[in-house]
């Protein structure tokens, strides 16, 4: 059975098999028949039969003549495991701990360093920290590689181990080695663990504009953005007069969340499509609420970091014209992962389908570009780089979307000063400080497009 089809970077599939009358290794070790060799032959499936003797083989030299003794439970998840994590850099299997700190993770509160990572080939990279957390105020990045953990390498690790490694009680330390693209040194930070509960969204007034930032989707995302809408309108009246969606660093999350989000702001019209491998498991969500701004002026901020449930966000607000994309491109994570519990309350995360924004594009591998082009500092480099879904280890290719030449053309309802918008902060710009919203180049400029497209307009009452 399904729990639920969601988005959720970076972090076996046992298929069930035919009774036969010549059980072997397979059978003996695991509890399970496997297909006779007289029905592999008459099927066609003498390879896969052989195959899983090899396995069976394996398994059972392994057990018997390792270096050190073996349980059977490590060696069947880490097999598991490895069926999975060789499909995509997404799809991976779960433990019945592993799974438990998901279903956490998805409500809002865990424990651990605050940092959402992915696997690349071995290495542990990060997606994005989380908002006040000790990784985002440790000054952890997007597409910083994570080499070790308290000096021990997470080369050989899974993804599930380095996660349970990171986190751990609060209060206790714990120090990562990083490799930060334009660093030729390593660098050894260290970070003390809490219980992360995420604010998931933040809002507060600048002036005329509203401004609210998601961190994440998970349950709470998506009410807790019309409560700070219904917020910001309270504060300002009659004035407010746009308003400025920050997703920013955000790894994505649930889908039904995304969908929930880009309906409060679409009329009509379809937000999300997913193609899966067999047509009829394909599915389309459309808007049904109505706009809760009533048509308000709206700019959004995306970056590398702005992924999966982010893109969805950001594509079907960009396709149907109803806000504006500033920043740097996105990530580009266009797949969809089912989350499947399996016996022993453990569960799988399969990469199940791929999405398409409204106009039939896929974002895989791409990512969202941004209507106006503006870099967080002077020494942003445009590039896809190691910090794009397109450049991770056996990545999904981007199929089964509109040709790029046939996506949405460039806009041409921009206000007149977006022409004008600088890519780069001026040299004497300050450093950026978080807790200081006149030091944020992308966040200022945004605001100035906000302002541009509506100076008279006014949010309904």
């Amino acid at each position: 059975m399904k729990l639920r089809t969601g988005l959720l970077l970076g972090t076996a599939f046992i298929a069930g098999v035919v009774a036969g009358p010549a059980p072997g290794l397979l059978a003996r070790h695991f509890g399970v028949n496997v297909f006779s060799a007289a029905w592999a032959e008459e099927s066609g499936h003498t390879e896969t039969y052989q195959l899983l003797n090899l396995f069976g083989d394996v398994f059972e030299r392994v057990r018997a003549e390792y270096v050190d003794p073996v349980s059977d439970r490590d060696l069947i998840e880490n097999a598991l495991n490895g069926m999975l994590t060789g499909l995509d850099p997404h799809s991976n299997y779960m433990n019945a701990k592993s799974f438990r700190d998901m279903q956490v993770q998805t409500r809002g509160e865990f424990g651990g360093l605050g940092i959402e990572v992915t696997q690349d080939n071995g290495i542990i990279k990060v997606v994005s920290p989380i908002d006040d957390t000790p990784a985002s105020r440790a000054g952890i990045k997007p597409g910083d590689l994570i080499l070790a953990l308290d000096g021990k390498s997470v080369q050989g690790l899974s993804l599930n181990d380095a996660v349970d490694r990171m986190r751990g009680p609060a209060n206790s330390k714990i120090v990562l080695l990083i490799k930060r693209e334009g660093i030729e040194k390593p660098l050894e930070v260290s970070l003390m663990r809490e219980v992360i509960k995420i604010q998931v969204i933040k809002s507060h007034l600048e002036g005329d504009i509203g401004y609210i930032r998601i961190t994440s989707f998970n349950e709470q995302t998506d009410s807790g953005l019309r409560k700070a809408y219904q917020q910001l309108r309270s504060e300002a009246g009659d004035k407010l007069h746009g308003l400025v969606i920050d997703l920013r660093n955000n790894p994505g999350g649930l889908l039904d969340q995304a969908v929930a989000v880009s309906d409060d702001f679409i009329n009509d019209g379809e937000i999300v499509s997913t193609r899966a491998r067999h047509p009829e498991d394909s599915q389309r969500w459309n808007a049904k609420g109505g706009d809760i701004t009533n048509g308000l002026p709206m700019v959004v901020i995306i970056n590398g970091g702005s992924a999966s449930a982010s893109e969805i966000v950001a594509g079907a607000l960009q396709d149907h014209r109803r806000a504006i994309m500033l920043g740097t491109r996105s990530f580009g994570k266009g797949s969809v992962q089912t989350v499947i519990p399996l016996p022993g309350n453990g569960a799988m995360r399969l990469t199940t389908a791929r999405y398409y924004t409204p106009s039939g594009r896929s974002i895989q591998g791409l990512g969202i570009a941004p209507d106006i082009d503006v870099r967080e500092s002077r020494t942003d480099e445009p590039h896809f780089g190691a910090d794009r879904e397109a450049d991770l280890n056996k990545a999904l290719r981007n199929t089964g979307g509109v040709p790029q030449t046939e996506a949405p053309p460039p806009r041409t309802d921009l206000p007149a000063m977006a022409h004008d918008v600088p890519k780069l902060p001026p040299e004497n710009w300050p450093a950026f400080d978080p807790t200081k919203p006149a030091t944020d180049f992308q966040l200022q400029q945004a605001l100035a497009v906000a302002r541009a497209m509506a100076p008279t307009k006014h949010a309904s009452q």
